[in-house]
Order: C-alpha cells, then structure tokens, then sequence
C-alpha cells in the first residue's frame, strides 16, 4: 500500500512536470526561453517518473535501470537544449523583447561567426 502511494506521488508529480514543459513550450516568447523550461522541466518530470517505476518494480534490474535513465537525461538534457539555443541564435533567431541583456551578441564576430570568451574581451580593451 506504501509503495503504490510513493509510487503514484512520483507518477503524478513527473506527469505534472512534463505538462508544464508542454505548457512552456507554447506559452514561452521565444526560443531560449522555451528551451530552458522544456529541459529543466522534462528533465525533472522524467526523472520523477523514472524513480517510480524504480519503487514500484523492486527488482535489482529495473532500479538500475531507472537510475541510468535519471543520471542520463539529467546529463544530456541540459547540454543538448544548450546547444540547440545556441544554434537558433546563431542562424538568426529573434530574441524576446523583454530580454535584459544578451551576452553572447558582444562576443560573437559576425564575420568570422567565432564567439570569444570573457577574458580575450578583457585583454583586448587593457
């Protein structure tokens, strides 16, 4: 009876996560924005329901399982919105104009599309 308790708290807590990615990525203004809630977001949603199927099937095979499917989205999710951001701003996509400030567009030289970091800008204007 307990665990079928812990087993649909974390069901329905993920499920909750996962439709307020769903919600993000129709409500949100723009492309970072929209990534940020759909990664962090399903992350956790996925991982919550991945930890209950880890407690409903008690079997050695499936919590390890489980725990691979937590650590590997929990690791790709974040790098792949990442990079997918970073790509749609790259080729041109429209910033919300609610943004406060954008980094990237005081490093990145539209002419040879390299983004310098921090400390060469530094070096360069001492």
């Amino acid at each position: 009876m307990m665990t079928e308790l812990v087993t649909s708290l974390f069901m329905l807590l993920g499920s909750f996560l996962i439709l307020l990615a769903g919600l993000g990525i129709i409500r949100m203004p723009d492309l970072l924005t929209r990534m940020h809630a759909t990664s962090k977001a399903g992350a956790l949603g996925a991982g919550l329901m991945a930890c209950g199927f880890a407690v409903y099937f008690p079997e050695a095979s499936v919590v390890v399982r489980a725990l691979a499917v937590v650590v590997f989205v929990i690791m790709t999710a974040p790098v792949a919105a990442h990079v997918l951001a970073r790509a749609g701003y790259f080729v041109g996509i429209k910033l919300w104009e609610g943004t406060v400030k954008d980094v990237i567009k005081e490093r990145y030289d539209l002419k040879t599309h390299q983004l310098g970091s921090s400390s060469r800008k530094r070096e360069e204007e001492d």
